[in-house]
């Protein structure tokens, strides 16, 4: 089964070194990971400075910069694995760095007939 293991962190929390340790041992999971054919994708994300958001409503489109929602841990990045079980993708998240400082959300995907392949 297919999870996508979120990573969530006070983007602000780390300095440039641990942000390039972080990003080191993230990497070194991922190779981890595709070696022993689990990983599917994989990426840090820019900061919230650099998001847009986008609703429809009354058919209107409105665009803002910026998150949806502010919260004290913001989408940092993250892993589509392929578990065999639940434990098996707990125990992937629980090997992501920032699951020292933030929340890795383990979340199971919806395999929908007919969509195209991930080109990530």
């Amino acid at each position: 089964m297919k999870y996508m293991l979120l990573i969530y962190g006070d983007e602000n929390l780390l300095d440039d070194d641990e942000r390039a340790r972080c990003y080191d041992e993230s990497t070194q999971l991922s190779v981890d990971l595709a070696t022993a054919g689990k990983l599917l994708a994989a990426s840090p994300l820019h900061p919230t400075s650099m998001a847009t958001s986008v609703r429809l409503r009354e058919g209107k489109r409105l665009v803002t910069d910026g998150p949806f929602a502010e919260t004290r841990e913001q989408l940092g990045g993250f892993h589509l694995v392929d578990a065999n079980d639940l434990d098996e993708a707990i125990s992937f998240a629980s090997r992501i760095p920032m699951a020292h400082k933030g929340t890795i959300e383990v979340r199971p995907v919806i395999e929908l007939p007919g969509l195209p392949p991930s080109r990530l």
